[in-house]
């Protein structure tokens, strides 16, 4: 630990509570940070550190992923998508292919990316093939996408599209969630669980930190924009508190050296002009309005959606739910602790991951047991 970081430790230490203090953290690499650091351990026993809505793979619908599955089996493209997204099973009878894992050794043409420009890429060598990407994420994975969209459709006097016809093989099964509507559908509960927000820093990044005003302008409640290093984890933690102690509140930004007011322009830019905002459903959750990006009517040419079969199945039951025994919707939303699940290192392991927040590396669940967290809350 940094001697900025004991400074504002010392500092924490230093506030009086005489109740406990709840700040839920919305980012998956802040819950990383702070499980990793074991930053819970230094922290005052007044003060409770949630972890939030901040995990893409563990909201993204499960009919998402069942039709990612599907193309991948039966139109026989190459499905390219994030590797976290990978071992993210659905709810469907035993024996079924449950993950694109599953698919790939099936025999399907499965295979992890880092970026979008690898998916340009594997497109640009199979002309022959129909290449689709699989693109969940937020706002920071997002506008990489909307960028690759727009370098796709440039105008070119070959083909009116992209240079030459580059990319017609290339479609985009998309994902995306913006963050702030689920922290204001908690908000708009009436019982929301925390008492301070610390919000996400990239995607403030991106987005631009303004876009948590609301938290304090509608709700009252202490707001902080964070980075992911422990001492501006801790700065947001003071800030928060502070505000809390003096009746202060206000939007403190305490990620300067990245999140700049007005967020990313050219990422803006790009997200305004290939997409739309539309209400969207996150899995274990329901609808949330205005909380997902869909491809502008211009760009059908790269949805996968308009381009291929719509693989649901009516009679799949629990379709979009957790499976059976699975809190991970609670765990999500800051309503109970991952140790809390019911089936948390009994049923569900990141071996045997059950539910999403067990598989992706911004899973509450899977960060927690990566730092050592192996026993159920009840055990």
């Amino acid at each position: 630990m940094t001697d900025t970081s004991r400074i504002w430790l010392e500092k924490i230490h230093a506030f009086d509570f005489d109740r406990t203090v709840k700040i839920m953290n919305v980012c998956g690499g802040h819950e990383r940070s702070i499980t990793h650091s074991g930053l819970r351990g230094a922290l005052p026993a007044w003060l409770e550190l949630i972890p939030g809505p901040g995990c893409p793979v563990c909201v993204c619908p499960e009919e998402d992923i069942y039709q990612a599955i599907q193309l991948a089996l039966q139109d026989r493209v190459i499905l390219v998508a994030y590797g976290d997204m990978l071992r993210v099973p659905v709810n469907v009878p035993k024996g079924t292919v449950r993950t694109l894992t599953e698919a790939q050794a099936a025999g399907a043409d499965v295979r992890p990316i880092a970026s979008p420009t690898e998916a340009r890429a594997i497109a640009k060598a199979h002309p022959d093939r129909q290449v689709v990407f699989f693109a969940a994420g937020f706002e920071t994975t997002t506008a990489p996408v909307a960028a690759l969209l727009a370098e796709l459709t440039l105008p070119s006097p070959a083909s009116g599209r992209g240079a030459g016809g580059e990319g017609d093989n290339l479609s985009i099964l998309l994902s995306g969630r913006l963050t702030w509507p689920a922290v204001a559908m908690l908000l708009d509960s009436g019982s929301p669980g925390f008492d301070a927000l610390v919000a996400p820093g990239h995607v403030s990044t991106v987005m631009g930190p303004e876009e948590w005003n609301f938290v304090v302008e509608a709700h009252n409640i202490p707001a902080a924009v964070a980075g992911f290093g422990t001492e501006s984890l801790l700065a947001s933690f003071y800030s928060v508190l502070r505000q809390l102690k003096t009746g202060e509140r206000f939007l403190d930004n305490c990620y300067l050296e990245v999140a700049h007011p007005g967020g990313n322009p050219t990422a803006l830019r790009m997200m305004a002009a290939t997409l739309d905002v539309v209400d969207a459903n996150w899995r274990g959750i329901g609808s949330i309005p205005r909380s997902g990006y869909a491809l502008k009517p211009a760009f059908a040419h790269h949805d996968a959606r308009l381009r291929f079969p719509d693989h649901s199945n009516p009679e799949r039951r629990r379709a979009g739910e957790m499976p059976p025994g699975c809190d991970c919707a609670k765990v999500v939303l800051g309503k109970i602790y991952p140790n809390q699940c019911r089936i948390y290192g009994r049923a569900c392991t990141p071996r045997h991951p059950i539910g999403p927040c067990m598989v992706s590396d911004e899973g509450a669940c899977r960060i927690w047991w990566a730092g050592g967290v192996r026993v159920p809350a009840d055990a």
